[in-house]
């Protein structure tokens, strides 16, 4: 007769713990294959226990093939292919502290966190919340939600300078994640130049997808030309503003040599535009996207530095001969960010209070330079 101690069962149901005791004996072979087990009446009585109880145990040990019911004779044990020693899992749960750890990332590093306008987010967010309501729960776009990308478009033509019609614009979970697009829409059989040194991430997205890196030295103002001049790169990945982690900005000699070099070679330019929100007093540093007259260029830029690492959002411009190709190769993949990010986040800019924020923000660095 089966003998188990129903005090050690803790806080589970009787049913369970006998299945699972039922079980384990059958895994480590003390229960053999083709051996009876007691009736179900004859062990409730033996354990003290409901027939309903039993009836439980042997149905789930039943429906997993731990067992099988023989007509009018009753349950015997299944033959079970055990791989390994079974053993005794600890399934004491160690909790993960939920204080939560800021996470070292230089090119993340700035002034923008300490003075993010949390009221006036949560605000918004509320507003949202209830203008929309059941709107937020319907599934995004692939490309984002339309009311993020027009008012992404808006801001880039008004503070930036920018012109790209929202059509043109992708949402997805900040650079890293438009990084990977990137290589379904150009290719995995392309090589990629990189800046070296350059935010380590970038190699690794992209080498995880299976595509090949070159690393291009970099000079004081760029990539250096004689190494531009003899790479074997089909892509171009640059950061022509405050290249992290050198610190270089490209010159505007420098910018119109890496158009040139696309142009000549048929080739394309990811430009990654991290850190341009937060230009100095005076016209916004001009985009390599702004100055390309060849549809050669992929614009990309995260809220993550001027709002916060924690909103896992960004964007990425594609130029017009590349939308049939992204439609193509990633036009399906559904968008990663929450509807109720896009819109809270639309509104926010909409509403004025993104570029009021950078103001803020650069003014305090133009202070700091000035004291």
């Amino acid at each position: 007769m089966l003998t188990y101690n129903l005090e050690q069962r803790n806080d589970e149901p009787k049913y369970y713990y006998i299945y699972k005791m039922i079980r384990r004996d059958i895994e480590r072979g003390k229960l053999k294959k083709g051996e009876k087990l007691p009736s179900k009446r004859s062990l409730a009585e033996h354990l003290g226990i409901s027939l309903i109880t039993v009836e439980n145990a042997y149905q789930m040990l039943k429906d997993e093939g731990y067992i099988e019911p023989r007509e009018r004779s009753g349950y015997y044990v299944c033959e079970i292919h055990v791989i390994g020693e079974m053993k005794e899992q600890n399934q004491q749960l160690h909790m993960l502290p939920e204080i939560p750890e800021e996470i070292e990332d230089g090119r993340l590093q700035n002034a923008a966190l300490s003075s993010f306008p949390y009221s006036l987010y949560f605000k918004t967010v509320r507003s949202v919340i209830t203008e929309y309501g059941e709107e937020l729960l319907y599934r995004s776009p692939n490309e984002g939600c339309a009311i993020l990308r027009n008012s992404i478009a808006s801001y880039l033509l008004r503070y930036r300078g920018l012109f790209a019609q929202p059509e043109q614009i992708i949402i997805g979970s900040g650079a890293e994640h438009l990084y990977g697009t990137v290589v379904r829409i150009l290719g995995a059989d392309k090589i990629y130049g990189i800046e070296d040194p350059s935010y380590h991430q970038i190699r690794k997205v992209y080498e995880g997808t299976g595509a090949v890196c070159e690393m291009l030295p970099m000079g004081e103002d760029g990539i250096r030309s004689d190494v531009l001049a003899q790479t074997r790169a089909d892509v171009l990945h640059v950061t022509p503003f405050h290249s992290f982690p050198s610190g270089v900005t490209a010159t505007i000699g420098k910018r119109y040599e890496y158009l040139e070099w696309a142009r000549e070679k048929h080739h394309f330019i990811v430009e990654d535009d991290f850190d341009s929100e937060f230009f100095m007093p005076g016209k916004p540093v001009e985009t390599l996207f702004m100055l390309d007259d060849s549809s050669s260029v992929i614009y990309i830029n995260t809220f993550s530095k001027s709002l916060s690492p924690s909103i896992r959002m960004g964007y990425m411009i594609l130029p017009e001969r590349l939308m049939e190709r992204y439609k193509k190769t990633s036009g399906g993949f559904s968008c990663t960010v929450p509807v109720l990010e896009q819109y809270a986040l639309a509104e926010f800019i909409n509403k004025g209070y993104f570029e009021q924020h950078l103001s803020r923000v650069r003014r305090k660095q133009n202070h700091k330079m000035e004291v």
